[in-house]
């Protein structure tokens, strides 16, 4: 992908092009970001953590943002780190409990319970 031809199609030149490649980041560089994700997340700041394992692909610490997530009861932010991370053994009670639900939704609305 040529990221200048791209850019070329904005007259300001501000966009943002979100790509699913991770950036590619020497050894040391990576851990040295991993350790730092850890210190971010060990004092609190657990969004920049999230960020910065998401950046090196972390999947201990992804899985980590996903337990703090879900403590907080932010289920589907949950699920999406263990699913990034992969951590399938987190994520599938997490995929059982909404499919649960959304059975519950269709079944209420096919009974009419359910009004707008």
């Amino acid at each position: 992908m040529d990221c200048k031809k791209i850019f070329e199609k904005f007259e300001d030149g501000k966009a943002f092009v979100k790509t699913t490649e991770r950036p590619a980041i020497e050894g040391v560089q990576k851990a040295a970001l991993n350790r730092k994700g850890n210190m971010l997340f060990n004092s609190g700041d657990a969004e920049a953590a999230r960020r910065i394992f998401l950046t090196t692909g972390y999947s201990d610490g992804l899985s980590r943002i996903g337990d703090y997530y879900r403590s907080q009861g932010r289920i589907l932010d949950a699920l999406r780190m263990y699913w990034i991370a992969p951590d399938r053994n987190k994520a599938e009670p997490l995929i059982m409990r909404c499919a649960v639900m959304l059975q519950d939704i269709i079944h209420k609305e096919e009974d009419g319970e359910v009004h707008e």
